[in-house]
């Protein structure tokens, strides 16, 4: 080989070398995924103590090597960013909009951290997404108008999230969960929701009007700390699937259905609403369930289908009357471990004689229309000093 040739030569090796350098590193994925794996490096970063990001060298292959990445095909279908072991430091930084053109992205999640700035609408619309998770983060701003019509689940909880929530969420076909607490979101929820949910949490955030039509699917259903008013009766009437529902500080009216207590529900949170009227349950109460319908304008006798729960708050309210043996008897039994009944008009309650309530019960009774029974003397510190109330409350109750 002629002298003059060597330099092109070694350039022409040179360049090989680089070539297949970087061909090795992403041969097995697809190009444009390769590169929004580099803009997520340069966009987020670890916080102090987390080590997300030590695997991630692009002289490897990101399929093979990489934390939180999973392929198939030569295209990633998983990314999972951040360490997701309890306890672990998240991440900072923000989520680049170039996650929207992983096409083939199904699961999308980001653990607990400190990523800020909007969520890319490009993200909520990728063609295959199921799965997304953003919680526990400082994200903020709005959501757009469309989603990938495959979304099964969405968790965007704890964030800074703001504005009106787009009928649309609320009628995708396959959506069956969606968590949205811990937000700031406004406004009226839709009508109707036709999605085939089973979990929806919307709590505290800053949502007003009445509750829509729900799926009969639902088992979890949380409105907790919202301006959420008018009655119940008829927009939970179908639900009889819940075992957990939560719609207390809100400003709901009206009566509680009976049929509500029928459901398999076994945590029941309507506490701190303007609730009114008798309790008719059509049947005893889930047992061991917990029970909380404080803080409202519920009146007449206290049903007895009531005393199957095992942590029972009926305090704040307009009960008068004996309260059952069956609330007795399950005391001292320990099926129930906590009852709370302060503030009522009651105006008896028979602990007959040898009984005794386990030490471990937790029970109150003070401020009602009755003496109390030596051993019930429980109550939390808010309940206030007042053991019974004076005659000229209790006098319209006396034939109770």
């Amino acid at each position: 080989m002629a002298p003059t040739q060597l330099p092109l030569y070694s350039f022409l090796i040179f360049s090989l070398y680089i070539y297949l350098s970087i061909s090795f590193a992403s041969a097995i994925l697809h190009p444009v995924d390769y590169l929004t794996l580099q803009s997520i490096h340069r966009s987020m970063s670890d916080l102090p103590g987390s080590k997300f990001f030590s695997s991630w060298d692009f002289t490897t292959d990101p399929c093979t090597t990489f934390t939180g990445v999973s392929c198939s095909g030569g295209r990633i279908v998983s990314l999972s960013l951040g360490d997701p072991r309890a306890g672990s430091a998240g991440l900072a930084g923000t989520l680049p909009a170039s996650i929207g053109r992983l096409t083939a992205l199904t699961d999308l999640s980001l653990v607990p951290g400190r990523v800020t700035g909007t969520i890319p609408p490009s993200i909520f619309r990728l063609p295959n997404l199921r799965f997304l998770a953003l919680s526990s983060n400082l994200l903020s701003g709005r959501l757009p108008d469309s989603f990938s019509p495959f979304l099964r689940t969405i968790d965007i909880s704890s964030n800074r999230l703001s504005g009106f929530l787009p009928a649309s969420l609320f009628h995708l076909r396959d959506l069956t969960t969606l968590i949205m607490s811990h937000n700031r979101f406004v406004g009226r929820l839709p009508n109707q929701v036709s999605s085939p949910l089973i979990h929806l949490d919307l709590k505290n955030n800053l949502l007003s009007g009445q509750i829509p039509t729900l799926p009969s699917s639902l088992q979890y259903l949380s409105l907790s700390s919202n301006h959420i008013s008018g009655q119940v009766e008829t927009s939970l009437a179908k639900l009889v699937n819940l075992n957990y529902l939560d719609l207390s500080f809100n400003l709901l009216s009206g009566w509680i259905p009976g049929a509500l207590f029928s459901f398999p529900i076994r945590s029941l949170h309507l506490q701190r609403n303007s609730f009114s009227g008798h309790l008719n349950p059509t049947s005893p109460v889930h047992e061991g369930a917990l029970l909380d319908l404080s803080y409202n304008q519920l009146t007449g006798t206290i049903p007895k289908e009531l005393s199957m729960a095992g942590t029972i708050y009926l305090n704040s309210n307009k009960f008068f009357g004996e309260v059952p043996g069956e609330f007795v008897k399950r005391l001292v039994e320990g099926k129930i471990r906590l009852l709370y009944l302060q503030h009522n008009y009651l105006t008896k309650m028979v602990i007959w004689s040898g009984a005794a309530i386990p030490v471990s019960a937790s029970v109150c009774v003070q401020d009602n229309c009755m003496v109390l029974p030596v051993e019930l003397s429980s109550c939390p510190v808010r309940s206030g000093r007042r053991k019974t109330r004076p005659a000229w409350q209790c006098n319209v109750w006396a034939k109770g």
